[in-house]
């Protein structure tokens, strides 16, 4: 049963998150744990502060601590790769995106990471074949498109690259800021095309 004063505080913490105040955030959250040592909600929303501060370890031992009474909740689960991901853990991280993906393959949170982790470790095939799973729902989706026509330009596939980065520009005008300033493009800075599509 939901106890509305471990509510209040919690929604206290999330306030004070959201306004970027991390360390107030995560003392609200232990107000909470220190009653009850194992609130999901409370230990998860620590770990995200944790992580947000760098401190993976911390933010780790959230988590886990977490998934021990509620070892299949997705959002913990999500906020364990994306830690692993930032520290470039991406073993760990990929093994946690199987997992959920053997249960879900269409969850396409995980899906998302995945494609990112296997760009990081140069694995662009199976990151594109991550892509066009996420894009057979969502084709209009303007990160992945932009995440895809990335790998396209590491494998020299240019005039795919391309084509994808303009379908991913007309889905916001970022993806023309973003292809602007991304070291994987610096490549193609001579391409007529590219250089008519971050005009």
């Amino acid at each position: 049963m939901d106890d509305p004063k471990t509510n209040s505080i919690l929604d206290e913490g999330n306030r004070l998150f959201l306004q970027g105040k991390l360390h107030d955030a995560i003392s609200y959250y232990d107000k909470i744990l220190d009653e009850n040592p194992n609130h999901v909600s409370s230990l998860n929303n620590k770990g995200y502060a944790l992580s947000k501060l760098k401190d993976f370890d911390g933010a780790m031992k959230c988590y886990d601590t977490a998934l021990e009474s509620s070892p299949d909740d997705l959002s913990l689960l999500v906020n364990k790769i994306s830690s692993f991901r930032k520290q470039g853990k991406f073993v760990d991280a990929l093994s946690i995106c199987n997992s959920i993906l053997d249960n879900n393959s269409k969850y396409n949170i995980a899906l998302y990471h995945k494609e990112r982790i296997l760009f990081s470790m140069g694995n662009f095939d199976e990151s594109i074949t991550c892509c066009n799973q996420i894009l057979d729902d969502y084709p209009d989706n303007g990160d992945v498109l932009f995440d895809k026509s990335c790998s396209f330009v590491m494998l020299f596939k240019n005039e795919e690259a391309l084509d994808l980065l303009e379908h991913a520009i007309s889905q916001g005008i970022q993806y023309k800021i973003k292809a602007k300033k991304s070291k994987i493009f610096e490549k193609l800075l001579d391409d007529p095309k590219f250089k008519k599509l971050v005009l």
